[in-house]
């Protein structure tokens, strides 16, 4: 086989332990000598640091609402690449398998169509049984339904999760027998299947550290006790190896990219087309009061989670000064949502405490009452590296601004279902960003 095999890990529902199986899956099947690598269906910044804890390897996003289908194709190659000839790419779907942005697209359920993957289904069988077998005919129907020429949903298997005992998997079988679809796992239900949590969502892997190891493991050995792993891999299909290759624009030069807790969400599609352009990306941590390094043209503060430490950045002093003397020296600074927040001028945390931010765009930002922020966003701008192009993005934040100025909005937005927005983000001269995280145009 000159490729790997390819499957999405769907779920009837958000909270059905897509997450924790997908990491099992990831330990058994490199344990067992096969190459694996995951990916994540939609704008999720978390999951992916899980999967790069579990299997050692990036995971890349695979976003069918704002990604063509070449992009995402490509993105498949490049997994299948480090996977390697025989490997797995495990794709972990998003909510449940046809939930998705307000115009119906970006589920699972369009990945699955645009990349021809098969789909396997995770149901949570707690206070279920033979039922199992009635959910999984609802998604074989609406699959039939939903068949187009753009591509159909094909699901292959059930694994039943948090199954309680052998007569519990027993009865869930004998009822799937009947639909078609075979019952590929039943992972027994284990207090040790969980992960540290807070406001947006799960722990990223790489601040969590070993501490998610007890779970890693207690994950592999569920997925090898209840999964029938040569029949989930032959459930695959195959993907073609290929590199990356992206027409995405890029800034020029050396770009300064911060990274450490507080800055931590950053698509890897968008830094790998960066360097594919002739870019050379350096890293630098706020955190450790690391001015971005000298010569930069182009400087990137991601998204993250600056509202967790504000005094840290408010009492980097070279960090600040160096963002303030690369701007007065005519660097573009580009700063996406947690990054937007730092390039203000205050931010103001959960318990209300206000933090001196780097004051280069007219705005304060405030968590002292969270209100969530969601959605998919089309974008354009008219300055930046990305001016004059129609980007498509996401916001998800639950921070407020709560002072700034009018006059000098970023971007001109629309949403999913193609309703005008208020203009978003700020730029001052060649200072710039938003709440919005860019994915492709």
């Amino acid at each position: 086989m000159d490729g790997a095999k390819g499957i999405i890990l769907a779920a009837a529902s958000s909270r059905s332990g897509k997450t924790l199986l997908t990491l099992g899956l990831l330990r058994a099947f490199i344990a067992d000598g096969i190459g694996a690598v995951a990916a994540k269906a939609g704008p999720d910044y978390i999951d992916p640091t899980l999967h790069r804890v579990a299997c050692g390897a990036d995971s890349w996003n695979l976003d069918p609402w704002a990604m063509g289908r070449d992009l995402v194709g490509d993105i498949l190659s490049d997994s299948a690449r480090r996977a390697g000839a025989g490997g797995m790419v495990l794709v972990e779907g998003v909510m449940g398998l046809f939930d998705g942005a307000d115009d119906g697209r970006g589920s699972t359920a369009s990945l699955a169509a645009a990349s021809g993957l098969p789909v396997v289904l995770i149901v949570d069988a707690r206070g279920q049984a033979q039922s199992v077998a009635a959910v999984a005919r609802g998604f074989l129907a609406e699959a039939e339904a939903r068949r187009s020429a753009d591509g159909e949903v094909r699901v292959v298997g059930v694994i039943a999760n948090r199954v309680g005992s052998a007569r519990h998997r027993s009865l869930i079988e004998r009822a799937l027998a009947a639909t078609g679809v075979p019952l590929l796992g039943a992972v027994r239900e284990d207090a040790a299947l969980s992960l540290p949590s807070r406001h947006l969502g799960l722990v990223p892997g790489g601040e969590a550290g070993s501490s998610l190891e007890p779970a890693l493991a207690a994950a592999e050995a569920r997925v090898r006790e209840g999964v029938d792993l040569r029949a989930l891999y032959d459930c695959g299909v195959e993907v073609s190896r290929g590199s990356f290759v992206s027409s995405l624009p890029a800034p020029h030069g050396v770009i300064g990219v911060a990274r450490d807790e507080a800055f931590v969400f950053m698509y890897p599609h968008i830094l790998a087309a960066w360097r594919g352009a002739g870019a050379e990306a350096r890293f630098f941590s706020p955190l450790a009061d690391e001015a971005p390094p000298d010569g930069c043209g182009f400087i990137f503060l991601p998204g993250g989670y600056p509202e967790l430490h504000g005094e840290r950045l408010a009492a980097a002093g070279r960090f600040q000064r160096g963002l303030r003397t690369a701007a007065a020296a005519g660097a573009e600074i580009y700063g996406e949502c947690g990054g937007y927040m730092v390039l203000g001028r205050g931010l103001a945390d959960a318990a209300g405490g206000r933090h001196e931010m780097a004051g280069l765009l007219p705005i304060e930002t405030s968590f002292a009452e969270p209100r969530l922020h969601l959605g998919y966003r089309v974008l354009r701008a008219d300055n930046g590296w990305f001016g004059g192009d129609e980007w498509r993005g996401h916001e998800f934040h639950y921070a407020s601004l709560i002072n700034g100025e009018a006059n000098s909005p970023l971007f001109k937005a629309h949403d999913a279902g193609g309703n005008r927005l208020p203009p978003s983000g700020h730029i001052r001269d060649n200072v710039y960003g938003s709440f919005a995280h860019l994915i492709s145009n």
